[in-house]
């Protein structure tokens, strides 16, 4: 996918709905349920009141429940080298990092320093399934979804870039596209987004056959078996 496929309306319309819309509405684009490039388990939002996270996966693995075994040098030119990943890529971009550590990860690389840097070098947001911290004071503009909460930065050191990352159940690789918001995080496969703006309008149509009657006045048992019959003939 690239960024020319990814239009100013489709990208707004992503960002305005939320990520279990999104997610029916690539199984009504490939015709069928069973869509499964999703999160596992709850994971926690910096801001959940924020709009969706879009963007193209910029991926990494970390670690520090342990310190590295590497030299000083070499860990410190691969964590500049992770900054230039960062920045580099089509655009708009997710940070989607891999603490190799879990269920056991302690190291919150996601706090005031680092949000404030890849806001800056132009990310959106980020995805993980390692720690989050300092979220009274990081910087607003740049949700982060996460595997947990906690204060410390542990051992904290890049293991490797670019390689395929898998958080929560959900195997991202560079470059993917990624939605995210409080109730998840997905991987948006490249055979649908051409359709997708289509399917959320059918979703969005689909859904309004029950929630309008249900939401109105006089709603009862009766009214409810004409409309679900509708629904489920709308419905993938």
């Amino acid at each position: 996918m690239t960024e020319e496929t990814l239009t100013d309306d489709l990208l707004g319309l992503l960002r305005s709905v939320d990520t279990p819309t999104v997610c029916n509405a690539i199984e009504v684009a490939q015709g069928k349920r069973g869509f499964n490039r999703f999160t596992r388990g709850t994971m926690h939002h910096s801001k959940p009141g924020d709009p969706a996270v879009v963007g193209f996966a910029r991926t990494a693995r970390i670690s520090g429940l342990a310190p590295p075994s590497e030299a000083g040098d070499v860990i410190r030119a691969r964590r500049m080298e992770y900054f230039r990943a960062m920045a580099r890529g089509a655009a708009p971009s997710v940070a989607v990092i891999e603490d190799v550590d879990y269920p056991n990860c302690i190291a919150g690389w996601w706090g005031e320093v680092h949000v404030a840097v890849h806001k800056g070098l132009g990310l959106k947001g980020a995805v993980t399934n390692g720690v989050m911290r300092d979220l009274d004071v990081i910087d607003e503009g740049f949700p982060i979804l996460a595997g947990s909460i906690g204060p410390s930065h542990g051992y904290v050191h890049v293991v490797d870039l670019g390689t395929e990352a898998n958080i929560m159940g959900m195997r991202v690789a560079q470059g993917e596209l990624v939605h995210a918001d409080r109730h998840g995080a997905i991987v948006i496969p490249d055979d649908v987004i051409l359709h997708l703006q289509d399917a959320i309008e059918t979703v969005v149509k689909s859904e309004a056959i029950v929630l309008g009657p249900a939401r109105a006045p006089g709603f009862d048992i009766d009214t409810l078996e004409d409309v679900w019959a509708k629904f489920e003939a709308a419905r993938t």
